[in-house]
């Protein structure tokens, strides 16, 4: 026997008034809730209720178990509620992990425009360039470059983007075979990038990296510094950095597909309104 399920029921027949009553309010057959009732008298070994054809009447000890079924009634029923009111307005922790990248320029300004609307939310965020086990770390949300081979995970696609071959602003780059190339270390010793031109003619950069960071700021901070070359998200450039340039602005790396990570079957608010957000960043113009 359901014992929770029989004493929400017994306690529906007593406010109800009657079986029937009771009954029409839970959408059930006077027949399974008149057994609901013979079955939690017989497990408790006790009469909880004299009923006849008119009326019915609580015991003593009917009246004592019903102000518990009671309260365990308006407890479930406060639980459904605020459960159903986080579709109403997103609450709460969410946690969520990116890239360095991303974080500072995608994901960032989507989660201050969110904290703005949604005073209630309580965001914690991860950057991570290595990819983190969304169950291991208790993560919610994760944006990630490429898709995942995880099939547990419920994936989605949010946009692409470039990445660009910058360099310092004051660096020559007569020749950019030859200056230092900066690393992140996902992208090992040996780098090859492929560029293709608006005509679909090919040109190959072919070196070895002459520093590896693990982290896209370091990389970032020493190609600023003009310490060498390396890639940066064209969203980044867009943000005007006057200190970089684009070592091939007639050339084009190709796209890199953003996509979402979560562990949900059914996707709380907060994580379908970030996404939505950073799937709109992504968008052209974005």
């Amino acid at each position: 026997m359901n014992k929770l399920r029989a004493m929400s029921i017994f306690a529906e027949v007593v406010e109800a008034g009657s079986v029937t009553a009771a009954a029409d309010k839970l959408e059930l057959s006077k027949s399974v809730v008149s057994q609901h009732l013979k079955a939690l008298e017989l497990e408790l070994g006790v009469t909880l209720m004299k009923r006849t054809t008119r009326r019915q009447t609580l015991t003593d000890t009917g009246e004592r178990f019903y102000q518990s079924c009671k309260e365990i009634n308006s407890i479930a029923g406060t639980a459904w509620d605020d459960a159903q009111q986080s579709l109403a307005e997103p609450k709460g922790r969410i946690r969520i992990t990116a890239p360095n990248a991303l974080m500072e320029v995608l994901i960032t300004p989507v989660i201050v425009q969110l904290m703005h609307s949604y005073p209630k939310l309580r965001p914690e965020l991860i950057s991570d360039d290595k990819p983190l086990n969304l169950m291991q770390h208790d993560i919610d949300l994760a944006v990630r470059v490429g898709s995942s081979p995880d099939s547990n995970l419920k994936q989605q696609r949010l946009g692409e983007f470039r990445d660009v071959l910058c360099g310092a602003t004051n660096l020559d780059t007569c020749n950019v075979n030859a200056l230092p190339y900066i690393a992140n270390d996902w992208q090992g010793r040996r780098i090859r990038h492929e560029f293709r031109s608006q005509a679909g003619e090919l040109s190959v950069l072919d070196t070895q990296a002459t520093c590896i960071c693990n982290s896209f700021n370091n990389c970032l901070s020493l190609i600023k510094a003009g310490a060498g070359i390396g890639i940066v998200p064209d969203f980044y450039l867009q943000q005007k950095q006057p200190q970089l340039k684009n070592l091939m602005p007639h050339l084009q790396l190709p796209n890199n597909t953003v996509y979402a990570l979560s562990p949900f079957n059914t996707t709380p608010l907060a994580v379908k309104l970030c996404i939505e957000a950073i799937a709109e960043r992504l968008k052209p113009g974005g």
